[in-house]
């Protein structure tokens, strides 16, 4: 089976078409998810980047895009208000589900459920967020240093490995940004010829054209 790390953050809608799609997309491949909370806003900082919903022509796109997207595909999808939210609460109970940091489906499907499913309700909601733990049944603190410690250092891991967005899957040392590159993985993992020449390599050596001054 081929390892998959997948990087998320609950706060990308993105992210969450991607991974409901992801069993349909791969079917028939032999792989093995690895989840990886991260922090979008920690990855955008970095790169000196702006989200998507930060820039208003982008932002009206993107929720227009997303929910064809989601009619598309199949998947429920209901903005959260507000979006972008905190996701940190969540982040870090993705963390403090497990002992190692890394959450099953299962988690990861509560969570993003939480947040893209809920009738578009706040998801920090005290009520809501209450629930959302019960049902993941952390086993650390989310709110410890030890989780804490580690979102971050999971976010840092990410960039040192060049992810500049979620979802970002990595497979075979290559990565796939974003839920339209879903057929590009499966080919990757299906061995398409493609991979094994010399064009995955020359696209990314690029060079770069002219640069902005401001």
């Amino acid at each position: 089976m081929t390892p998959i790390t997948f990087w998320f953050d609950v706060v990308s809608p993105y992210a969450w078409l991607a991974f409901d799609r992801l069993p349909q997309a791969l079917e028939g491949c032999s792989y093995v998810v690895d989840y990886r909370p991260v922090l979008f806003a920690g990855l955008l900082k970095a790169w000196g980047q702006k989200g998507p919903a930060e820039i208003g022509p982008k932002r009206a796109w993107t929720y227009r895009q997303v929910a064809w997207l989601a009619h598309a595909q199949g998947t429920t999808l209901q903005r959260p208000q507000p979006h972008p939210f905190n996701p940190l609460a969540l982040q870090r109970l993705a963390v403090a589900a497990s002992a190692d940091g890394r959450p099953n489906r299962r988690v990861v499907e509560l969570l993003f459920r939480h947040a893209w499913c809920g009738g578009g309700a706040d998801p920090n909601d005290t009520v809501a967020l209450a629930a959302l733990t019960a049902a993941v049944a952390p086993v650390r603190d989310p709110a410890g240093d030890e989780v804490k410690a580690e979102l971050r250092a999971a976010t840092d891991e990410a960039v040192a490995r060049g992810i500049f967005g979620v979802p970002t899957l990595e497979a075979d040392g290559r990565a796939f940004w974003g839920q339209d590159a879903l057929p590009m993985l499966r080919a990757a993992l299906q061995r398409d010829p493609w991979f094994d020449g010399p064009a995955w390599d020359e696209a990314g050596r690029a060079p770069a054209g002219v640069q902005r001054t401001a």
